[in-house]
């Protein structure tokens, strides 16, 4: 009569814990999606990171012909009287 009453007992403690378990384990499928998805982005931002740079490169030494040429523009208005 005990044993089944521990045998019982057991079999509640691991029902109990199967369903404690069961929510864990589909969240758990949600983390990992959602993990992936971080990652795309991640490598997203990175590529743009690179973009931007690589522009920034490219448009430094033409802020510098601009900057050339409005001194250019300033001297020849000046020469007009403007």
């Amino acid at each position: 009569m005990v044993t089944w009453i521990a045998w019982g007992l057991v079999l509640l403690g691991l029902v109990v814990l199967v369903l404690a378990v069961l929510p864990v384990i589909g969240r758990l499928g949600r983390l990992r999606r959602a993990a992936l998805k971080m990652q795309r982005q991640q490598a997203r931002v990175e590529s743009l990171q690179g973009a931007a740079l690589s522009l920034q490169e490219r448009v430094e030494p033409l802020l510098s012909q601009v900057e050339t040429a409005q001194r250019r523009l300033a001297v020849i208005q000046a020469k007009r009287g403007r």
